[in-house]
């Protein structure tokens, strides 16, 4: 090979450098850049001619560097396994914050509480039960004005359980709508990376826009994905592919669509076209946690929670008599024939006249006595009666709240720690790009000596050669 080989070689150093130096550059440009993944030049020694040939014959130092490729820095280890704690954080944020929601429903403890309106109407029957006689109508009264009170408490807590399945309800509504669009634009990533990669133009910008929706998918629904040709990235949810190449399916929510239809038609992500169930994760699997067992059993229980009182409530006044003699009537309603639940439970009796305090005398003759209005103030401590189930349940609830939220706690410890592994691999670090763009830099001006050092050794050579032709 001729001196000219040299030009070859320094060109190609003069090129790997400025190649460095660009995407150096284009690193530390995007270092606040979200999902941005940091890029290296691949660079490999070119060999020489290795074909003989009587004027063609290798020197054996080779042609210089090859420099034209341009990887992204990323560890698929790390990003499946960040995409997997995202997913598992999404869902259990969903199952604290909905646990959070519910002990505000029902607002315990407070002055404002079931369980201290609870305690106000048995004290109201104590009172009635110290003052039974007929000049003293402010102990009935109080008692009718606390019942009002409780039954409103019972009906607010419901329509706060309402509400909070309505809201995650539409919440999933639009999530769903957002899946579909992200799925649709993987698709559409797929089809330029690959035709990108087919061309040889670069497609690093559109893979890191790609992971991110990859991510995004995986924060929603719990997505998985997996690499195919050409650089094309399938996704799957619960084993379900959801997107394909350049193609992708779409996914609807079905069920019922109020708290009191779970029961018969619970509430499912199905695909389009099949009609699959998928099994979600991420933030869907928690909401749709949130709508087919939290608030619908807490819902449930107080539902049961009203029957109960109002069943106890009435068949103990009904064992009394009011201050004309007379069996007491219904406490609390609605009217007969009606499931009495926590939505429409009230309170039918309006005149304190008709509060059955007095329990039968001994000799079958009415007295005002305050026998039976003591012993529904004795429900109370029924250990198996309205107050100890009540009590029982709001437990229960601290207990999974408070396990929902250390497991968030914790979870999140592992998710952040994942994602810092992540991102020291493909995250950019400016001390680590300073020290590429000075060694680039240096290396490009000995590129550029070697050319003059070469320019002038065929100078010398040229001119030589012309004087000694003279």
């Amino acid at each position: 090979m001729s001196t000219f080989g040299g030009l070859t070689r320094a060109s190609t150093a003069l090129w790997a450098a400025q190649r460095g130096l660009d995407v150096t550059g284009q690193n530390i440009s995007n270092v606040n850049t979200d999902g941005y993944s940091r890029q290296r030049v691949e660079q490999q020694s070119i060999n020489g001619s290795t074909v003989p040939a009587i004027h063609s014959v290798s020197d054996g130092i080779g042609s210089g560097v090859d420099s034209h490729t341009v990887i992204r820095i990323r560890d698929a280890f790390l990003e499946a396994r960040g995409r997997l704690e995202t997913a598992t954080t999404a869902r259990l944020t969903v199952e604290s914050s909905a646990y959070t929601q519910v002990e505000q429903a029902f607002r315990e403890p407070g002055s404002t509480g079931i369980q201290s309106m609870l305690a106000e109407v048995w004290s109201g029957f104590s009172d009635v039960a110290n003052n039974p006689t007929e000049k003293n109508l402010a102990a009935r009264s109080q008692v009718i004005e606390r019942l009002n009170t409780l039954t409103a408490g019972i009906r607010t807590t419901a329509s706060s359980l309402d509400k909070q399945w309505d809201d995650t309800h539409a919440s999933l509504e639009a999530l769903v709508a957002d899946v579909n669009a992200t799925a649709v634009s993987i698709a559409d990533l797929n089809q330029k990376i690959k035709l990108g990669n087919l061309s040889g133009t670069p497609v690093n910008e559109l893979s890191d826009r790609r992971d991110s929706l990859v991510l995004k998918l995986s924060e929603q629904i719990g997505a998985s994905a997996s690499a195919g040709d050409d650089g094309v990235m399938n996704v799957s949810v619960g084993g379900t592919s959801l997107v394909t190449g350049n193609s992708a399916i779409a996914v609807r929510l079905a069920g019922g669509t109020s708290v009191g239809a779970v029961a018969s038609d619970p509430p499912r992500l199905l695909t389009v076209p099949g009609g699959s169930t998928l099994q979600v994760g991420g933030t869907a699997e928690g909401q749709l946690a949130v709508m087919g067992t939290i608030v619908p059993g807490y819902r449930a229980s107080l539902d049961s929670l009203a029957s109960n009182l109002a069943a106890t409530l009435n068949a103990q006044h009904a064992q009394g008599l009011d201050l004309d003699g007379n069996a007491g009537d219904p406490l609390i309603g609605p009217s007969s024939g009606t499931t009495v639940t926590a939505a429409n439970i009230s309170v039918t009796m309006t005149d304190p006249r008709g509060i059955a305090a007095a329990g039968p005398a001994p000799s079958g003759v009415f007295t005002a006595n305050g026998n039976n209005a003591d012993a529904m103030y004795r429900l109370s401590l029924a250990p198996t009666g309205v107050d100890a189930t009540y009590r029982e349940m709001i437990v229960g609830l601290g207990v999974k709240s408070g396990v929902a939220e250390r497991d968030l706690e914790v979870q999140t410890v592992v998710r952040n720690q994942v994602d810092a592994a992540r991102e020291s691999v493909s995250g950019v670090n400016l001390d680590e790009e300073m020290t590429n763009m000075m060694s680039y830099q240096h290396a490009y001006s000995a590129a550029a000596r070697l050319v003059t050092a070469i320019d002038e050794a065929l100078n010398t050579l040229i001119n030589g050669m012309g004087v000694v032709g003279r």
